[in-house]
């Protein structure tokens, strides 16, 4: 049988199930893992340098401003160290001013990018890495396989475990119409450094959001439509993982492992896959309220018993065991209006919303129910 495909639309198509389109993800083609092994940096670096006037720019979550990891970033010649803070999600307006402020102080592109971070830091380090080499703003590129030329050399180096955004080919950012992801196979990282030592001292509720986003990842992957052997394979393992990191009680050392390899696998687990529900409505409360990811996974996961009943239960198990009070009332004083944008910047995600409840997912989801949910939180 002939089939018949046109390239330039193929590539432009969101994603839907996999078993009914083969995709060819790209993967983080090379990992250094490992305690310590943030100082194998610089000689990871060298021979990606084109020369002493091509800097290597570091961008570097400012909790580290004043700590001794400064001191061992490999910074030479005329590498820049550009302090970010992680308090607000990543900004497509963000991205434009670190890629205008480069562009007017080198004359040539930078030889890479380093994110040094959380997922903020990732997520910025892969779109500044990506619209160096591509024309436009960043809100431009929101969507899926809208990147046109591939980006210059970028690394990520994760300092908190949990999103996946080390191993993901999305780099999720609040535009001025949507908090959407750029979506590309240009956007995952080309070299990534897992040193557990790095994630030592994160603040016990930052740990907990962060590590539960990874948890929804697999909660949302197993359960969903679009599952398949290679998804379930790697969301069992994380599922695993993050169960023995939040259940059981092990060392610290051994935990900070556990959960940065959950991590990689949650991330790994989406890849040819979807995310659902909780993520979907997050990205509603993270447009209109500003609120980080992971604690807005938080917020909404609680609530959906009817989507995810076993996951709900075991994740009630996690917050009485490390004692975690969720936030109440974030929602409460929003307007009509307010409320309406939450509503559809969530309905947005036709994918996750596809994976979660199927094809036929606008007859089982309305705006009407949304807003129930978010009235709880």
């Amino acid at each position: 049988m002939k089939i018949e495909v046109n390239k330039k639309m193929a590539l432009k198509k969101i994603p839907t199930k996999a078993s009914e389109e083969f995709r060819n993800f790209p993967m983080v083609p090379r990992v250094v893992y490992g305690k310590g092994s943030f100082d194998t940096l610089g000689d990871i670096l060298m021979p990606k340098r084109k020369h002493s006037e091509a800097p290597m720019i570091y961008l570097v979550d400012d909790i580290f401003e004043g700590t001794e990891l400064l001191d061992r970033i490999p910074s030479i010649f005329c590498d820049q160290i550009i302090l970010i803070s992680a308090d607000e999600e990543p900004k497509t307006e963000q991205v434009d001013a670190l890629v205008k402020m480069l562009r007017g102080k080198y004359t040539e592109l930078p030889s890479g990018v380093i994110g040094i971070g959380g997922g903020t830091l990732l997520d910025l380090a892969k779109a500044v890495a990506i619209m160096l080499t591509n024309k436009g703003d960043a809100s431009e590129y929101q969507g899926w396989d809208l990147v046109n030329k591939k980006s210059i050399y970028h690394v990520g180096i994760p300092t908190i475990s949990g999103t996946g955004a080390e191993v993901s080919r999305t780099t999720v950012l609040l535009g001025p119409e949507k908090k959407l992801g750029i979506n590309s196979d240009y956007t995952t990282f080309d070299q990534v450094l897992l040193d557990p030592e790095l994630t030592k001292g994160v603040p016990k509720e930052q740990w907990f959001y962060t590590g539960m986003d990874c948890y929804i990842h697999c909660i949302e992957s197993l359960n969903g439509t679009f599952l398949n052997a290679f998804s379930k394979s790697y969301g069992e393992k994380s599922l695993e993982l993050c169960k023995e990191v939040f259940l059981e009680d092990i060392e610290a050392s051994e935990s900070r492992e556990k959960l940065m390899m959950a991590s990689w696998h949650g991330g790994m687990s989406i890849a040819y896959s979807q995310v659902g529900v909780a993520h979907a409505m997050s990205y509603g409360l993270g447009y209109v309220l500003g609120v980080k990811h992971g604690i807005g996974n938080c917020l909404v996961f609680q609530y959906l018993e009817e989507f995810y009943p076993e996951g709900v239960a075991v994740f009630n198990k996690m917050l009485a065991k490390h004692k975690i009070i969720l936030p109440k009332g974030v929602c409460s004083n929003l307007s009509s209006s307010e409320m309406d944008t939450m509503i559809s910047v969530a309905l947005g995600m036709a994918p996750l919303w596809e994976n979660a409840l199927g094809e036929n997912w606008q007859s089982i989801i309305s705006p009407e129910k949304l807003k129930a949910i978010y009235r709880k939180i």
